[in-house]
């Protein structure tokens, strides 16, 4: 029977501490498990994670290329394939489609980006489409099968 005075750990379940530095009769005195000579084995030892030991490292080693155009806006895009792929699927059935609405329906991934209309595939459907920015052969897709592009 357990009483609260006879309780004990699990035999194993706790390690002890190795203390090193400790004398030779320990078993880690002496170098204090840190090998023999040499930087690693002195006290206030430090090494930049990148450090190659002296070889030419290998962010030098590597060609500079590219940069990050702080001007780019990014878009959610739709092609008018894709809208006409979905109202031939029944999952569309409005004639007037804005970004609230393509949002709500999760047809769109990132609500916090405009969206813009590409012209990729083929659009038989007359539909009134509000967005940011439209492609050129969207704009003629969507105006040809009777539609209106209003661009926000």
């Amino acid at each position: 029977m357990d009483i609260l005075s006879n309780l004990k750990y699990a035999e194993g379940s706790r390690k002890k501490k190795k203390r090193v530095g400790r004398g030779q009769g320990s078993g880690f005195g002496g170098t204090s498990t840190r090998g023999e000579n040499g930087a690693k084995s002195r006290a206030g030892y430090k090494n930049r994670a990148w450090f190659e030991g002296g070889q030419m490292p290998l962010q030098r080693r590597l060609p500079k290329f590219g940069f990050k155009n702080i001007n780019r806006v990014e878009f959610n895009i739709l092609n008018v394939g894709t809208i006409q792929k979905l109202i031939d699927e029944g999952k569309i059935n409005e004639t007037i489609l804005n970004i609230d609405f393509l949002i709500n329906k999760k047809f769109l991934q990132n609500k916090n980006l405009p969206l813009k209309i590409l012209g990729t595939g083929e659009l038989k459907s007359k539909l009134e489409i509000t967005a940011n920015a439209f492609s050129k052969s969207a704009l003629e897709k969507i105006e040809s099968v009777g539609g209106k592009a209003i661009t926000i």
